[in-house]
């Protein structure tokens, strides 16, 4: 009888270990993670892995502020963004922080996870990646329903020269994007024209 007691005893003991032990790693873990970007241990990178929303200027901003380190981003994926305005916004944030942008293996980034992507200070991917745009869409229409020099495309533009490029290469970029596919679907760069583009800086 004593002996049960005792093994019952221990069992609770360790079932009260484990779950404080998990219930830590959840809060640690919820601590390190904003939205789609996560701090990695070394509190220097960030992985990335999801579509840029709304929210996702405030929850970078509230990660700088606890990590103020922070000096690259490792993308996953990054399909794109449900809010352009604020994709520029983050994305010029970035840059003006001097964080380096790295493609993982396998990774993938299309559409605004693209201009997001461009933000680097020194732009990076590994194997395997892909890399994907296409014509934005609005309720006004199609990138391409209006003229070159339309005030519809200076956000873009005006973004890409904020960020290094010349006018000559932000305005060469954003043209072939907005051909190369319609908004519906998506042109996949080759690496000509990745090279081309200056989308990768070394």
């Amino acid at each position: 009888m004593f002996k049960s007691k005792l093994n019952n005893m221990k069992i609770q003991s360790l079932i009260i270990v484990l779950l404080l032990t998990a219930t830590t790693l959840i809060a640690c873990n919820k601590k390190r993670r904003f939205g789609i970007f996560t701090v990695s241990k070394n509190k220097t990178t960030v992985e990335m892995d999801g579509t840029i929303g709304r929210s996702s200027l405030k929850n970078f901003n509230k990660l700088l502020k606890k990590y103020p380190s922070i000096d690259r981003i490792e993308i996953i994926e990054c399909g794109g963004s449900s809010d352009d305005e604020t994709n520029l916004q983050l994305s010029l944030k970035v840059h003006q922080k001097g964080i380096n942008i790295h493609l993982l293996d396998n990774g993938e980034i299309a559409s605004g996870g693209v201009d997001f992507f461009l933000a680097g200070i020194e732009r990076t991917k590994g194997f395997n990646t892909k890399i994907g745009v296409h014509s934005w869409d609005s309720n006004e229409g199609s990138a391409t329903d209006f003229e070159i020099g339309h005030s519809n495309h200076l956000p873009y533009i005006d973004y890409y020269v904020s960020i290094g490029f010349t006018q000559e290469e932000a305005e060469a970029f954003y043209y072939f994007t907005i051909n190369a596919a319609p908004a519906s679907s998506i042109h996949w760069m080759t690496d000509a024209e990745i090279d081309s583009y200056k989308i990768i800086t070394n």
